[in-house]
């Protein structure tokens, strides 16, 4: 038997051949590969160059070419980032820009490249509210149905081509179902009611009823036909600021975020987190002709990540719990611990933008916009959840979104918030991917 000899790292206990030491050096395979690793990442970051492929480029829209173009890997080469994010470069994009912009998304879609297509029309529509009609008849040409938010826009051809597809369509019908849920005029809301009423053949293959696909773009179908859009179509960015707010300005903004609540969670024993108060008089819910001065959401943010939370409106507007939650049943073993002061620290930060942003800015989550906001469409990650009012059994109305990502370093998933302004009762849902 050949007698194995011990590797020379300082530490390693493992024993090799003769022959594997000869090729080594005397070292085990594993503490070789480490070796060679090390020295490969000297050499590479001994050598490694920045390079800034956006160096002398002052036109926007060759910005973003190169934004999405896919580089080549390249460890000796450290891409130099852009100041603004793709998001800020298309918000600031000109109406001629975004045109321009438009024709070269057609051009990599007639060249095969579907995916970045795909992607520059979405950020046009929901960055820069840009009408997509002209461009759907290509998407159609290359069967690309989804997202079903390009197809909102869509003429009465298209939408009636559309509705003859989803008859036959068995392998498409999923995503033609959304996109018609997105053009949402009258000829769809009828043939939404007429479904309900009488559902067809290929319905039981779906896991929701035809028109339930409406929840999606944003809207629902109510008891009498009649199409009800369930936000503000009046959206604010919740900005964080780089420093505090002074106390002045603080006092005289419509909203304020993430406080400590009141009250204590009748389920965990936490305390609640107020979410929002927001000014009753505000663009974004002045249509709901709120009592109070204030509209104030609280919820639990360890029972809520498992279930809706309901609150009832009290006197001066104050949250209460609503006898109407349910439990999960079991009830998860949850943590007591108060782990909330890492996102009550960005409080005194957050803010409401001045101007309002186009309604869809944040609705697509794979664009990875900055999603906090009062109003507007709510940005999904996974399927629409309007929480149900357990008084009037109607959908509750959108009315604002936390993304925890723009609180704190670790922070994930989005915190949504409703009400049912009739019963005056809030709810709070929360997902994350």
């Amino acid at each position: 038997m050949t007698e194995r000899i011990p590797c020379q790292s300082q530490n390693c206990a493992a024993t090799i051949l003769p022959a594997t030491a000869h090729k080594t050096g005397g070292f085990c395979m594993p503490c070789y590969q480490e070796q060679e690793r090390r020295k490969r990442q000297a050499y590479i970051e001994q050598h490694r160059r920045d390079v800034d492929l956006y160096k002398g480029i002052a036109d926007p829209v060759e910005v973003l070419k190169i934004m999405h173009a896919k580089q080549a890997y390249d460890p000796l080469i450290r891409y130099l980032p852009y100041p603004l994010n793709r998001e800020q470069v298309y918000s600031a994009l000109s109406g001629e820009d975004a045109e321009r912009m438009k024709v070269y998304a057609l051009e990599l879609l007639g060249a095969g490249d579907e995916e970045t297509s795909v992607d520059i029309l979405l950020s046009l529509l929901c960055y820069n509210n840009v009408r997509l009609t002209d461009c759907i008849p290509a998407l159609i040409c290359h069967e690309l149905y989804y997202p079903g938010i390009l197809y909102k826009d869509a003429s009465a051809e298209v939408r009636d081509q559309l509705l003859e597809q989803v008859e036959q369509d068995n392998e498409n019908r999923n995503h033609l179902l959304l996109a018609l849920a997105w053009i949402g005029d009258g000829r769809v809301v009828q043939q939404f009611q007429q479904w309900r009423e009488q559902p067809p053949q290929w319905a039981k293959e779906l896991f929701v009823s035809p028109d339930q696909y409406s929840l999606e773009a944003g809207w629902e179908l109510t008891e009498a036909g009649v199409r009800r859009d369930l936000f503000s179509h009046t959206g604010f960015a919740i900005e964080r600021a780089a420093e505090p707010l002074n106390a002045d300005l603080a006092a005289n903004e419509p909203a304020r975020f993430l406080g400590a609540g009141p009250e204590e969670c009748p389920w965990c024993g936490n305390g609640f987190t107020r979410l929002m108060e927001l000014r009753n008089n505000h663009p974004s819910v002045r249509d709901l002709a709120l009592a109070d001065e204030w509209l104030k959401v609280d919820t639990c943010l360890s029972c809520g990540s498992y279930s809706v939370i309901y609150m009832e409106t009290g006197a001066q507007g104050e949250p209460r719990w609503s006898l109407y939650n349910q439990a999960p049943q079991p009830l998860p073993d949850l943590n007591l611990v108060d782990d909330n002061d890492e996102y009550l620290a960005a409080a005194p930060r957050l803010h409401l933008a001045a101007q309002p942003r186009n309604a869809y800015h944040a609705v697509e989550w794979t664009l990875e916009p900055a999603a906090s906001q009062v109003g507007g469409q709510p940005t999904w990650i996974q399927d629409a959840e309007y929480p149900v009012c357990p008084c009037c059994s109607e959908n509750m109305m959108f009315i604002a979104q936390l993304d925890w990502s723009q609180l704190g370093p670790y922070g994930e998933g989005i915190y949504y918030m409703f009400i049912c302004p009739k019963d005056k009762i809030t709810a709070t849902v929360y997902q994350q991917s």
